[in-house]
């Protein structure tokens, strides 16, 4: 590496178009090396959302499609994925999502942690909010129409009465 320390701090002392371009493809190969962790996390079924709620097959597609690539263990990670720097960022997006709600741990929340969840979510999907736009442009199946956001609201709205009725 000190060679190409060397080489790249020639190149730039010498402040030419072209050594500007061969440094930063030196640089955009080298960080190729710097890989994220996709390896997957194990589940259990009985701990997800989905199953614990026992929501509707039209809701669970439609978290399924819009919500569990970012908010669970379940990321289907896109072929971008394996591009530093953007794997850097979206690393970091999903552990992000992860840590503000993840589906698949689901009865690892209070009942009052739960409850303040789906209440968040279903103001962030009436708000346009989630699913983020940038999530949206690169997946045009998960832009929920209006009809589907009210659907989702709906169903959140109903998941709460119901654990506010077992206690």
């Amino acid at each position: 590496f000190t060679v190409i320390k060397i080489l790249l701090i020639y190149m730039i002392q010498k402040f030419t178009k072209r050594n500007l371009r061969i440094a930063f493809l030196v640089v955009f190969a080298l960080i190729q090396f710097v890989v994220i962790d996709k390896s997957p996390i194990e589940i259990n079924p009985e701990s997800d959302f989905l199953m614990i709620e026992q929501a509707p097959k039209e809701v669970v597609e439609l978290i399924q499609t819009s919500c569990y690539d970012c908010h669970s263990n379940l990321t289907a990670y896109p072929w971008y994925s394996n591009i530093a720097p953007v794997s850097w960022w979206l690393k970091g997006h999903i552990d992000n999502g992860r840590d503000k709600l993840n589906f698949s741990e689901w009865d690892s929340y209070s009942l009052e942690e739960s409850d303040t969840l789906k209440v968040k979510s279903a103001n962030m999907i009436e708000k346009k909010w989630m699913p983020i736009l940038t999530y949206k442009i690169i997946h045009k199946e998960s832009r929920l129409s209006d009809e589907q956001r009210a659907l989702l609201k709906k169903h959140i709205y109903y998941f709460i009465k119901i654990t506010a009725l077992t206690i």
